[in-house]
C-alpha cells in the first residue's frame, strides 16, 4: 500500500496528537508531534534565563540555538516516542502550564522556526508520516497528500486541558487554562512568521462534540480515501 504524508494542524488542545498517534501506530506510521519540538526550545530559554514572565531575551535564545539538540525516543511502554531536549528526557516538564504560557511567544521567533522546519522536513522525506503542529500543511508538507484542520470552541479546549492538567497533579485553576487558551490562539494566528491558517485544501474538523473514537474514524475514512486514489 502506498504511504502518504498525513498533516494536522489545528488550535491548542484540540486533541491533534492524540488523533494523530493513533493514525500512527493504526497504519504503521512515524508520528511527530511538531509543539514538543516548540515546547522542549521554551523549556530550554526558561531554564537558560532567556525567558520570563517579563522579558524574552531573542538574541541570546538564537544564539543559543546550535546548542540545542532535539529528538524523539520511542518508549515501548508507553507506545509512543518521547521528546529529549540534549539527551534528557522532557516529556514531563514541556506538558506543563508554565511552559504552555511561553511557548506561542517562543514559536514567534523565525530563526526558531526555521531550525525546527528544517528537521520536521528531513524527517519526513519518506512518506509514511503523521505530523501535528500549526504550521504543517501550510510550510512544513504544503504538499502532503492530507490536510487536516481541527478547531473547537474555546471554552470546549479550556476544560480538556483543565481536566488533563488536574489528572497530573497540577494546581490550576480553569480560568487560567482558558485565558492560556485565548492568549495562544490570538498570538498563533497574528505571528508575522508562518502564523496558523487552514490551507486551502484542508479539510476542517470541529471536535467539539466527537469522541475521540468518532474523530479517529471519520479521519480513517478521510485517509483511505486518499490512499485509493492513488
Amino acid at each position: 500500500m502506498k504511504k502518504i504524508t498525513i498533516a494536522i494542524d489545528g488550535f491548542s488542545s484540540t486533541g491533534k496528537s492524540t488523533l494523530a498517534k493513533q493514525l500512527a501506530k493504526h497504519l504503521g506510521y512515524v508520528y511527530v508531534d511538531t509543539g514538543a519540538m516548540y515546547r522542549a526550545v521554551t523549556l530550554f530559554a526558561m531554564q537558560n534565563n532567556c525567558i520570563g514572565i517579563e522579558f524574552l531575551d531573542k538574541d541570546k535564545l538564537v544564539n543559543s540555538l546550535a546548542s540545542i539538540k532535539l529528538n524523539f525516543k520511542f518508549n515501548p511502554e508507553l507506545g509512543f516516542a518521547e521528546m529529549y531536549l540534549n539527551d534528557v528526557n522532557v516529556e514531563t516538564e514541556i506538558r506543563t502550564l508554565e511552559v504552555s504560557s511561553f511557548v506561542s511567544t517562543v514559536a514567534e521567533i523565525s530563526e526558531v522556526r526555521s531550525k525546527l522546519v528544517e528537521q520536521q522536513q528531513e524527517m519526513g522525506k519518506e512518506k509514511g508520516i503523521v505530523m501535528d503542529g500549526r504550521d504543517i500543511g501550510t510550510v512544513v508538507f504544503p504538499n502532503a497528500e492530507l490536510k487536516i484542520f481541527m478547531t473547537a470552541g474555546a471554552d470546549t479546549r479550556a476544560q480538556r486541558r483543565f481536566d488533563e492538567l488536574q489528572a497530573k497533579g497540577d494546581n490550576v485553576s480553569y480560568e487560567e487554562v482558558l485565558k492560556n487558551v485565548v492568549e495562544r490562539d490570538y498570538i498563533d494566528t497574528h505571528r508575522e512568521d508562518s502564523p496558523l491558517i487552514i490551507a486551502e485544501d484542508a479539510i476542517e474538523i470541529d471536535n467539539s462534540y466527537l469522541d475521540r473514537k468518532e474523530q479517529f474514524d471519520a479521519v480513517l475514512e478521510l485517509v483511505n480515501e486518499v490512499i485509493n486514489t492513488l
